[in-house]
């Protein structure tokens, strides 16, 4: 049976109530079962970790503190991080069953899932989101959805097809000032919007040419690599590839999913995109390993008349983070429960009558509860999608020194061969992007 058939699908036709006794099926396996006892498997969400690293074993450990996730399997390129991700699983659910998986492709095939968590570097999101999505299990993916425009849209047509539940790592949603801050701007508080800002972080002072030093034993570093170019190893694979093109877009594509995100939210612009994009970036010379803009900034026109500058925090008034302005003032929001205005009474709660928007309490525990209702998450596959077009937009227009027009409905840029080539990335063989 494939697996959105067989554990999901059997549950939901298996448990059922009879005279107020809860009949659970004899075959649930072992690992529905909690480390202190019985737990209903219904309440159970059977999961697996693609990626280990800091960002993968954050988002492990915030779902294991929900009583629905109960993970069975972990994978890695890097051998200790793997066995660090298994003890960490095996530690939690009291025994040592945790399977150990190196290939993705492998896990995906042998483990019988409801749900996976995919947290790895940004040029291997688009491999693994559609793999798992072709396999029809639910998917909680770290921003930014995509290394490139082309494969975030396919990304977004795997999920669609296959009726998969998405929820992206943009937890900002689920804050609850990022919340009243979206609303506010959403419900007319500041009158018409004119423009926003969006502050980003700077990027890190990294200069120079690392090293080549011997690849670590326990590290696969071709496979690392994946569809990237292939190079000598310096050392960068855990943290640094962020600052390096080919695998990242440094601070821009980083946070992108946050900010822009969050702009979005409070513009009710989720599912559309700017019509022109132009902006200027300062890049490192050509001779550094790390490449990535230094500093950034472009802003984005709208066909609702609005404008959006997203730039490095440096150039901004208010630095990171959020700041709409309208007709009445302007409302600022960041991280660290940060919301103010330029005047307090622009910060009153709206009454009763507001136009509400999606609320969550908790990120993971809204994946979950979505998994389960199959309702929609509060950063669903598009959402994801839309917030960092902006950002690639952005980066196409700083690395071509040209103004992009864009057809936020067809998704294509206009009269730009050039520009339009940057869409899609290449992919080193043998690796290449599902058609689907």
């Amino acid at each position: 049976m494939k697996n959105d058939s067989s554990r999901r699908g059997f549950i939901r036709k298996s448990v059922s109530a009879v005279a107020g006794t809860i009949l659970i099926p004899s075959i649930i396996p072992a690992s529905a079962l909690g480390k202190n006892g019985f737990v209903a498997a219904s309440d159970r969400i059977v999961m697996a970790t693609i990626g280990t690293g800091a960002q993968g074993m954050s988002d492990m450990k915030d779902f294991m503190k929900l009583p629905q996730a109960q993970f069975v399997a972990v994978c890695d390129l890097d051998k200790k991080r793997l066995e660090k991700g298994a003890e960490t699983v095996n530690l939690k659910n009291g025994n040592k069953d945790c399977r150990q998986y190196k290939d993705y492709r492998e896990l995906l095939e042998k483990e019988k899932l409801d749900a996976v968590l995919i947290a790895v570097p940004d040029h291997w999101h688009s491999l693994t989101y559609i793999a798992a999505a072709q396999k029809k299990l639910d998917i909680y993916g770290e921003k930014p959805l995509a290394r490139s425009i082309g494969e975030s849209q396919r990304i977004v047509k795997a999920v669609k097809q296959n009726n998969v539940i998405w929820q992206t790592g943009s937890w900002q949603r689920s804050q609850a000032h990022f919340l009243k801050a979206a609303e506010l701007v959403y419900n007319g508080r500041l009158g018409k919007i004119d423009r926003v800002e969006v502050g980003l972080p700077n990027a890190p002072k990294l200069v120079g040419m690392p090293p080549l030093v011997p690849v670590p034993e326990e590290l696969d570093w071709d496979f690392w690599l994946g569809s990237a170019p292939k190079v000598e190893y310096r050392g960068i694979c855990h943290w640094n590839w962020r600052w390096i093109l080919d695998y990242s877009g440094g601070q821009l594509t980083d946070w992108a999913g946050h900010h822009i995100d969050i702009a979005y939210w409070g513009l009710g612009l989720d599912r559309t995109g700017p019509i022109e994009v132009a902006g200027e970036g300062v890049y490192p010379p050509k001779t550094e390993l790390y490449n990535v803009p230094l500093e950034f900034d472009f802003n984005c026109k709208y066909k609702t008349g609005v404008n959006i500058r997203v730039a490095n925090s440096a150039r901004l008034k208010y630095g990171m983070g959020v700041t709409w302005y309208g007709k009445e003032g302007w409302i600022h929001v960041d991280r660290g429960n940060k919301l103010e205005a330029s005047k307090d009474s622009l910060l009153e709660d709206l009454g009763p009558n507001k136009k509400a928007l999606y609320k969550s309490e908790n990120h993971y525990g809204n994946f979950l509860d979505c998994v389960k209702s199959r309702k929609e998450t509060i950063t669903p596959v598009e959402v994801a999608h839309r917030s960092i077009s902006v950002g690639l937009l952005g980066e196409i227009a700083m690395t071509t020194k040209q103004t992009i027009q864009w057809d936020p409905d067809k998704e294509v840029i206009v009269n730009n061969a050039k520009a339009s080539e940057m869409l899609m990335r290449k992919f080193r063989a043998p690796w290449k992007l599902p058609e689907v």
